[in-house]
């Protein structure tokens, strides 16, 4: 299982409709609404990095009120 965080910056005024809509996606572990920088920050997970590169194109970037994601990925060490 690979996992991965995604901070979103999402339009004025639609931080809430964003964290709703991806908070129903598959794959989607985790959504928190949060200041600062970034609006909302999600945690993913999926079976592989393809998979997961598909959940984050496919579909989390899809959501309407979405101006920028940036995804960092789960390391252990």
């Amino acid at each position: 299982m690979v996992q991965a965080y995604i901070l979103i910056q999402t339009e004025v005024g639609k931080a809430r409709d964003v964290a709703a809509a991806i908070g129903k996606i598959d794959g989607v572990v985790r959504v928190d609404a949060v200041t600062g920088p970034y609006d909302v920050v999600v945690l993913t997970e999926a079976h592989t990095v393809d998979e997961m590169g598909r959940l984050i194109v496919s579909k989390v970037q899809y959501v309407p009120g979405i101006t920028r994601t940036l995804t960092c990925s789960v390391v252990n060490l």
